[in-house]
């Protein structure tokens, strides 16, 4: 059978159509793209839409925050290039240019469809992959961050999921055999390469999956019968295309700030709002400078990077000081990961333990259900725990929030339907005890 026509891993169109309607209507209905006009639209995408402003306005990749505060490498640029090519046709910070923006991520969410879909058929079968494309299209905690979110979450989101069925494709999960030796084909090393260099552009801190996705795929095509040469053929080339949609950014980076910085340059500054004084697992944003005019003055004197790097020492010490601090308030951020970030406000306090009750449910589920998956051996079970051990290791040390585990949540979303597919009847009556 020939892997581009069995049926059985694509998901019908029909949910694709179906996800983004519900999403569009949604937006539309709901009015989310009516931003509220607190802070000149600061919540109109936060950082990125104040560079994406910038970008439409001519003064180019610069200025996070309130003013002109100049160049700026705070967030990586794939999702602020779009927000000003929006803002260039629709205009900065319209209700218009919300709603297209909203709209694509929406695109975005229900093309996941496709992926989760192929991700359940490839690693378990058709009967888990159908619950899951159709749990993704609907399920309202699957669209929250397409439909009331202007940030990057559902472009990394849609990408890495990619990542997870390229490479179930190149190991030949789910395939038929007498493909397995030429799955991890060079056209695949290279789409490979340049989906991990998009999402590099996208979201940086994905990258802590890399080694171990690559390294999975390598192996598994070896022992598919693949050739040796062939495959070190695909990973250069994966290498270089990854590289090559990097380098524009990083070199950027060099002329701008004559200082080498890859991706991001945000990075002593989140590590001290998460490991500052009083930290206790949570951001604390009243450190940030779009919300202390003292921090927003040292940032637009000192420049940047050099802040960044003051305020990284500052954040060293403090956890030098106090290593045992720093372990509890990681591990803290372990728990808040997978069981929901604690919300200080008071309002509408139901509706928040119905939301963390949901937020967890969804964690044990997906957990067991990976645990189940290692247990049975069940191919790909690896590249899924790989996943879940490295992608939310960075926000351990530094900070967590809710939208951190959204380039997971196909994966859980799949092996929580295999859960609970997976259960079985009680073949005898239990019998008690005379």
């Amino acid at each position: 059978m020939n892997t581009g026509k069995d049926r059985r891993l694509h998901a019908p169109w029909m949910i694709f159509w179906v996800a983004l309607i519900v999403r569009l209507a949604y937006i539309t209905l709901a009015h989310t793209y009516r931003l509220k006009p607190y802070d000149h639209y600061f919540g109109f995408g936060w950082e990125m839409g104040r560079i994406g402003r910038a970008l439409a306005t001519g003064y180019g990749y610069a200025d996070p925050f309130r003013g002109h505060t100049g160049p700026t490498a705070w967030v990586t640029p794939l999702y602020p290039l779009l927000m000003g090519g929006v803002f260039k046709l629709t205009g900065v910070f319209t209700p218009l240019s919300a709603w297209i923006l909203l709209a694509i991520d929406s695109v975005f969410s229900a093309l996941m469809v496709r992926t989760t879909w192929e991700i359940g058929a490839r690693v378990f079968n058709t009967r888990v992959a159908r619950w899951s494309g159709w749990l993704w299209a609907l399920y309202p905690a699957a669209m929250q961050y397409a439909v009331r979110w202007i940030w990057e979450m559902t472009l990394s989101a849609f990408l890495l999921s990619w990542v997870y069925v390229l490479a179930l494709r190149m190991c030949n999960i789910g395939g038929p055999p007498e493909e397995a030796a030429t799955a991890a084909s060079p056209r695949r090393w290279a789409i490979f390469g340049l989906l991990w260099g998009l999402i590099a552009l996208s979201n940086a801190s994905l990258l802590v999956f890399l080694p171990a996705c690559g390294l999975w795929v390598l192996i598994g095509a070896l022992r598919s019968g693949s050739r040796a040469r062939q495959q070190a053929v695909g990973v250069v080339l994966a290498s270089v295309l990854c590289l090559a949609c990097i380098a524009p950014w990083t070199y950027r980076n060099w002329r701008v700030f004559h200082q080498f910085i890859p991706m991001r340059a945000n990075f002593g500054a989140e590590l001290y709002m998460g490991n500052g004084p009083g930290s206790v697992g949570l951001l604390m944003e009243y450190y940030h400078p779009f919300q202390d005019a003292t921090q927003l003055r040292l940032y637009r004197e000192m420049g940047e990077v050099a802040y960044a790097k003051m305020r990284g020492r500052m954040a060293e010490a403090i956890i030098k000081a106090d290593p045992a601090h720093f372990a509890g308030v990681t591990l803290r951020r372990i728990y808040f990961f997978w069981a929901g970030v604690l919300h200080t406000s008071s309002d509408h306090r139901w509706e928040e333990y119905g939301r963390d009750l949901n937020f967890q449910f969804i964690s044990i589920a997906g957990l067991l259900g990976l645990a189940l998956a290692l247990y049975r051996k069940i191919p790909g079970a690896w590249l899924f725990a790989w996943a879940f051990i490295t992608l939310p290791f960075i926000y351990y040390f530094v900070t967590v929030a809710a939208r951190f585990r959204h380039p997971l949540e196909p994966l859980i979303t799949v092996l929580a339907v295999n859960l609970f597919q997976s259960a079985e009847k009680r073949r005898k009556p239990l019998t008690p005890a005379v």
